[in-house]
């Protein structure tokens, strides 16, 4: 984006925004939240924005589970149960899982011990061998998808830790085929439980304009079945 183009976004002056582009004028905190809005930068990162142009911070980060969240956490929680028999996980910025409900916790026995210790990590624990990567059928086609998705996360958050997952289980099977960016939105995932598979595919929810950074990097992973026979042994799971 040039400095027009986004002073056009912005509804400011080119010229105010090269001058704070060059440093020749420090921003006003509003300022820098106006550009940073139209930037769609992260409230973690506007945070150090404003602290770089010698403004306190804005926007908090606190535990989901805390008093401050109460109402949140409560939304969150019944969300998850509400989707019952369906399988659903809730997932920080850096995949951890936050929370999660029954039906994805009867999908958990045989999986080494050491993958379930906290923070428990929902990419390392869907692709690791010794996790649920073994019971994945089109292992190719999900390492695709979860490619082309992380892919973008990076270039928003240039997170280290993402980098280390991605270079440690995606990268050296860039290519192994599978999905492209284009069936992303379709590509079911196929997952062995004993002698039967299950057909799913996921939708992501975030909340809607957060002013945590804590609500803003949390997402809710549901799954649903893709066929009859998937969702009738959902539901025999969940009556078991």
């Amino acid at each position: 984006m040039s400095q027009l183009d986004l002073a056009i976004a912005a509804d400011v002056s080119a010229r105010h925004v090269s001058l704070v582009e060059t440093g020749k004028s420090r921003p006003s905190a509003a300022m820098v939240l106006r550009l940073a809005e139209r930037l769609d930068v992260p409230l973690r990162e506007r945070n150090r924005l404003l602290l770089a142009a010698g403004h306190a911070p804005r926007y908090r980060e606190r535990a989901l589970d805390g008093e401050g969240l109460a109402a949140a956490h409560g939304a969150v929680a019944a969300v998850l149960r509400a989707h019952e028999p369906y399988p659903a996980v809730v997932i920080d910025r850096r995949w951890n899982i936050v929370m999660m409900n029954r039906t994805l916790e009867r999908f958990l026995p045989g999986v080494d011990p050491a993958l379930l210790r906290p923070p428990v990590n929902m990419l390392r624990l869907g692709l690791h061998p010794d996790g649920l990567g073994s019971r994945i059928v089109n292992l190719a086609q999900v390492r695709a998808v979860l490619r082309a998705r992380l892919s973008r996360q990076l270039e928003r958050t240039r997170d280290p830790e993402l980098a280390a997952l991605y270079e440690e289980y995606l990268a050296p099977h860039a290519g192994d085929g599978g999905a492209s960016i284009e069936d992303e939105i379709t590509t079911p995932m196929v997952v062995r439980h004993g002698e039967r598979e299950l057909k799913l595919f996921s939708t992501v929810t975030t909340f809607g304009t957060p002013q945590d950074i804590t609500l803003e990097e949390i997402s809710i992973e549901s799954y649903y079945p893709v066929d009859a026979a998937t969702e009738a042994l959902l539901r025999a799971l969940a009556a078991d």
